[in-house]
């Protein structure tokens, strides 16, 4: 598959995730009021997930976020050379949702962006208030084990056809764990889209959702790759 089209298809996954995920959050959540709440928008991300693998994965490998896709060039699963193209085109899907999400979120009387627009934070900008440490500690963990599931469950050993199950559950559980803590990233590209709109206090705390994605899906690559991948004799 030429890079072009793997390209633009990880383009157009990281938009639908970050649309389908943060739009949930901007437009349905309404916390605390009646709405889809938590369980909601954690079930919008997992599906995104799960729909974009089994449109795309045989396209790109539908990695949607460069924590993945560095914790798969870690393992030797994407090659280095491809590891940044992909990153890019993975921000600017994450971007263009952000202004996709704008214009509709916008034409509501009452909107402002100064309610987060679904950004991620720490401090007094976490929905719980939790402190960076444990921001930065959720958001490392967390990635960690969702590189490490989407190593084993799209091992060729693993059960043919489950991936994008296994794959769509594991962030839904993610989100159920740290929504409050930092309203969920484990995805630098999910960050990025929203903070480029609200600015300020989002792209200040923008560097903790790239440094602790980034580091947990490395130490996944490594774990998986090192322990768990079947060596060729």
């Amino acid at each position: 598959m030429p890079l072009s089209k793997k390209l633009v298809a990880e383009f157009i996954g990281t938009f639908w995730l970050v649309f389908g995920g943060c739009g949930a959050a901007v437009l349905d959540a309404a916390f605390p009021q009646l709405g889809i709440g938590f369980l909601g928008v954690a079930l919008a991300f997992g599906l995104t997930v799960t729909t974009m693998v089994y449109c795309i994965g045989h396209i790109s490998g539908a990695h949607l976020n460069p924590a993945v896709s560095v914790g798969l060039a870690v393992s030797k699963r994407l090659p280095a050379a491809e590891l940044i193209p992909y990153a890019i085109a993975q921000v600017l899907g994450g971007i263009f949702a952000g202004a996709i999400l704008y214009i509709i979120a916008s034409g509501k009387e009452g909107f402002q962006l100064s309610d987060g627009f679904a950004s991620n934070g720490y401090g007094t900008h976490s929905p719980g208030g939790y402190s960076l440490l444990a921001c930065f500690v959720a958001e490392l963990v967390l990635t960690f084990m969702f590189v490490l599931i989407i190593h084993g469950a799209t091992d060729r050993r693993a059960p043919s056809g489950f991936a994008g199950i296994a794959i769509g559950l594991a962030l839904t559980l993610i989100h159920l764990v740290s929504i409050p803590v930092t309203n969920t990233s484990v995805n630098p590209a999910r960050s990025t889209g929203p903070a480029v709109f609200v600015g300020g206090w989002a792209i200040r705390q923008l560097w903790l959702f790239w440094l602790a994605p980034i580091v947990g899906g490395a130490i996944a690559g490594l774990v998986y790759s090192g322990l768990f991948e079947e060596r060729k004799s």
